[in-house]
C-alpha cells in the first residue's frame, strides 16, 4: 500500500475560500478601527491645543493672537496637524474664533479621514463632532461666534 502525502486541489480551494470569507468580514472592521484611532488622536491633539490656548490666555490675558494671521486660522502656538508627531496628517487643526474671553478650535479631516466629520472644542469645554460635515468649510458649519450652539452631535463618539 502506497501512502500519499499532500493536499488535493479541492482541499486547497476550500482553505482559500475560508480565508477569503474571513478577510471580507475582518477588513471593514479593521478599517473602522483605524479611522476611530485616528479620530481619537485628533481629539487628544485638540485637548493639547486647548491647553496651549489656556497658556496663551494666562500669559497675555486674552485668547486673541493665537493664530498666525490674527484671531482665526492656522495656530501659531500649537501644531497645525494631527497626529502631531506623525509623517502623514489626517486632521488640520484650526482656530475658528478667538476672542478676549473665549475660543473655538477645530480639527478638519484630511485624505483617508475625509468625510469623517469635523471635531470641535470650545473654551467652555463643550465638544462636538459634526459627523455630517464633509470637512469643507469649518467656519460655515460652526459659525464665527464661539457662543453659537455646537453641532447636534454633542460629544466625540458615536451613540452619545
Amino acid at each position: 500500500m502506497k501512502i500519499k502525502n499532500g493536499f488535493t486541489l479541492v482541499e486547497l480551494m476550500i482553505v482559500v475560500a475560508i480565508i477569503s470569507i474571513l478577510s471580507m468580514i475582518g477588513y471593514p472592521s479593521y478599517m473602522t478601527f483605524i479611522k476611530d484611532s485616528r479620530r481619537a488622536d485628533a481629539q487628544s491633539a485638540l485637548m493639547g491645543f486647548a491647553q496651549a490656548m489656556e497658556h496663551h490666555y494666562l500669559t497675555l490675558g486674552t485668547y486673541k493672537g493665537a493664530a498666525v494671521g490674527g484671531d482665526t486660522g492656522t495656530p501659531r502656538i500649537f501644531s497645525t496637524k494631527s497626529p502631531i508627531d506623525g509623517a502623514s496628517a489626517y486632521y488640520n487643526l484650526k482656530i475658528v474664533s478667538a476672542g478676549a474671553a473665549s475660543y473655538l478650535i477645530g480639527a478638519e479631516p484630511l485624505d483617508a479621514q475625509a468625510g469623517d466629520g469635523v471635531l470641535i472644542l470650545k473654551s467652555t469645554g463643550a465638544r462636538g463632532w459634526n459627523v455630517s460635515n464633509s470637512a469643507n468649510g469649518l467656519l460655515a458649519s460652526l459659525g464665527d461666534s464661539p457662543n453659537e450652539v455646537v453641532p447636534s452631535e454633542q460629544c466625540w463618539k458615536e451613540g452619545c
